[in-house]
């Protein structure tokens, strides 16, 4: 059994009001497609301004995709990326649920939080 440290007795007690919870949940979004992002560059040996060239944009707007700040995710950018990285983009609508359930700090991938099974049933 791993030992809680203060942080985690912190965030367990702020997950506990829903609008911080909520916003945790989005930042764990965001974070979520930066990381992608940056795995399947660098996967393909691409630096930003690589990849920039090919999606005809600046390097600058690629370094904003990989920023786990940055929420400003067009589905078209988000597809014109994903060409560029023999990959596809896939968005999942999931219904809420009662109870909050904590994604990416649970995530086993290092760009991918694995969704919990259950939630898909």
């Amino acid at each position: 059994m791993k030992k809680q440290t203060n942080f985690d007795h912190y965030l367990e007690e702020q997950l506990r009001d829903q609008d911080f919870a909520a916003r945790f949940e989005r930042a764990g979004e965001a974070w979520d497609v930066a990381l992608q992002i940056t795995a399947l560059r660098r996967r393909a040996g691409l630096s930003q301004k690589d990849l920039a060239k090919l999606i005809k944009t600046s390097q600058q707007q690629i370094s904003r995709l990989e920023s786990t700040g940055y929420e400003g995710h067009s589905l078209s950018t988000l597809r014109r990326v994903a060409e560029a990285l023999q990959a596809r983009v896939r968005i999942v609508f999931e219904p809420v649920e009662e109870e909050s359930v904590m994604h990416t700090a649970e995530a086993n991938s290092p760009y991918q939080a694995k969704r919990n099974k259950t939630r898909q049933n």
